[in-house]
């Protein structure tokens, strides 16, 4: 049976509410946690595949196997991953941003834009409560549902929003986290990784269908104002389709220019594991 992660963030819920209801049958144990935790167990081999950044999988594709169809990113605005400040982002050279230690993409993504958009270089610093930082008046990254906390508490000229930015940047698609599997798991258990993606796929497939359970099961886990998570995850793009392959594929880019990743990976999955 795999062992596969599965993030703790409500931005999950278009794909994994149909496991919750039982629609569809997850086949293998799903273990919830942090991004940047489900990275480090997927390295490790305490997960066999696993949702990881998209900093994450490209820095470890020699290790890491891309699989296809799903995704999660933006087309624009994403809404969950911002940068707090009361000063522009091109503003902030020498400054230091205190940044969750959840996210991995969206650190990086954040240094992306800071350095190669803007040639501006600030210091990052680890936080665990990066949301009280930004509380106090000093810039933080933020990710995941405190970073729509953010949107809904701070001054909305304040928060940034770096699907927003990125788009803006590029005129393409960010992908945050990707669905990677182990290469040593996927010489093994080609068949049982086949049967869990094609177990994903069908619950993302249920997902779309069923947006009102999702909103649901969304609104009782952490209640946001009528009408919120309806148009949240209108912003949000769970296919790994060409136009998010090409945004992925432009970030890696940027990533390696900044000598972040060792080499390119390619963004192709490498595994086509179900058809259509």
């Amino acid at each position: 049976m795999l062992r596969s992660g599965r993030i703790i963030y409500t931005n999950d819920l278009p794909i994994y509410t149909a496991f919750d209801e039982g629609a569809v049958r997850y086949p293998g144990a799903l273990v919830a946690d942090v991004p940047s935790n489900l990275n480090a167990m997927l390295l490790d081999g305490k997960l066999d595949m696993s949702p990881v950044s998209a900093f994450h999988w490209a820095k470890h594709a020699d290790e890491l196997a891309l699989l296809p169809h799903l995704c999660i990113g933006s087309r624009d605005e994403v809404w969950s991953v911002v940068c707090v400040s009361r000063k522009p982002l091109a503003e902030l050279d020498g400054a230091t941003i205190a940044v969750t230690r959840e996210s991995a993409s969206g650190r990086n993504l954040l240094r992306v834009l800071l350095e190669r958009r803007y040639g501006v270089k600030a210091t990052f610093v680890d936080s665990s409560d990066p949301f009280s930082v930004a509380a106090n008046g000093q810039p933080a990254l933020l990710i995941g549902d405190r970073a729509i906390d953010a949107q809904q508490t701070f001054t909305p000229a304040h928060v940034h929003d770096l699907g927003k930015y990125w788009h803006a940047w590029t005129n393409l698609d960010m992908v945050f986290a990707v669905w990677a599997v182990r290469r040593d798991v996927l010489a093994r258990h080609a068949g049982e990784v086949q049967a869990a993606l094609d177990a994903l796929v069908a619950a993302q497939r249920w997902g779309t269908a069923h947006m009102d359970r999702v909103v649901a099961t969304a609104q009782a886990t952490l209640p946001r104002e009528a009408g919120y998570y309806a148009a949240y995850y209108e912003t949000l793009n769970f296919s790994l389709d060409a136009a998010a392959r090409a945004g992925l594929a432009r970030y890696t880019e940027e990533l390696y220019a900044l000598g972040a990743i060792p080499s390119l990976p390619s963004v192709e999955p490498e595994v086509l594991l179900v058809a259509g």
